[in-house]
């Protein structure tokens, strides 16, 4: 770790916590900056950090607050091996992984943060977390740097040890309010020339949402159909609406179906184009004139592409 002192908003994001949390271990417990600039607020030093570490560890294992950060103000940097330690603060305080940790690769501290903090099932935190990733950053950066990383953390350790259920339910669920809001401060006013679907039977619909989001934010007009939309209900929304576009997200092979993109290659109101989304699909089943976008940035930028060229096409 850099050797420099942090603010209390840059502490909470590493550790996933909120501020006034870090307010109340200060005033309660003494645990709080110790660097002082004349004329600034105080700062946190990597020794402070490291006894907050210990702090936020050994509380989130069920240890009291006061109890913890009698063994963070006393031991910052090792395993309290006094006899007299409870075992499980014992067993807690040395580590900082195994089963009570949400791997995220090397995604960077808001992530750590974040994946914390959904362990931790605190719902506030993982809520506003990600509000200023998407204030600050847009929905695709988020998505990509912030969002990824921990949900397929979760799956990991979910494939791994058949646990997480609850910390996948709520991280989606603050996920998909998060990327409303978003959807609905940036509703666009034109037309809705996309269609965006989840294959039949596929549930995964998180990142069809942020797509939703990321279209919203560039201003593209789009119908969101959601999960599980049998291919008779999605041709019935593409003939009723004739969309330039249509995108249907698969997450597993299973419910990667060609007939469905066939189908809607042979509609009646066929549209200009027809994405493949998700890593359920193989590129080398894909019909012909169906593009599987790689990312979400590229699906965005196809999308914009289109609108483009309908809107020239228009004033033409």
């Amino acid at each position: 770790m850099a050797d420099e002192a942090l603010s209390a908003g840059a502490v909470a994001r590493r550790l996933g916590v909120a501020v006034t949390t870090l307010r109340t271990w200060h005033q309660r417990y003494g645990l709080g900056p110790s660097e002082h600039v004349p004329g600034h607020h105080r700062r946190y030093t990597p020794a402070d950090l490291a006894r907050l570490e210990i702090m936020r560890r050994l509380t989130a294992q069920g240890v009291t607050p006061a109890e913890a950060a009698r063994w963070a103000r006393r031991a910052p940097d090792a395993v309290p091996a006094d006899a007299a330690v409870p075992p499980r603060v014992r067993a807690v305080a040395g580590r900082d992984g195994g089963g009570s940790t949400i791997p995220v690769g090397r995604a960077g501290p808001a992530a750590r943060g974040l994946a914390r903090a959904a362990m931790r099932l605190d719902s506030v935190v993982i809520g506003e977390t990600i509000a200023r990733a998407l204030e600050a950053d847009g929905v695709i950066a988020t998505w990509e740097g912030l969002l990824r990383p921990v949900l397929f953390g979760i799956g990991e350790r979910h494939a791994a040890t058949g646990g997480l259920v609850e910390v996948e339910h709520l991280m989606s669920r603050c996920v998909s309010e998060a990327f409303a809001v978003v959807a609905r401060a940036a509703a666009p006013a034109g037309p809705a020339r996309i269609v965006l679907s989840c294959a039949d039977e596929e549930q995964h619909t998180l990142p069809l949402e942020a797509l939703a989001a990321a279209l919203a934010e560039a201003g593209v007009g789009y119908r969101m159909l959601g999960a599980r939309m049998p291919l008779p209900a999605l041709l019935e929304a593409v003939n009723r609406t004739g969309p330039a576009a249509v995108v249907i997200w698969s997450h597993t092979r299973t419910t990667a179906d060609p007939a469905q993109l066939n189908a809607l290659l042979a509609a009646p109101r066929r549209p200009l184009l027809v994405l493949a989304a998700g890593p359920g699909w193989l590129a080398d089943s894909l019909p012909a004139g169906v593009v599987r976008p790689v990312d979400l940035t590229e699906a965005v930028s196809l999308a914009l592409a289109l609108r483009d060229s309908l809107d020239q096409a228009s004033a033409d």
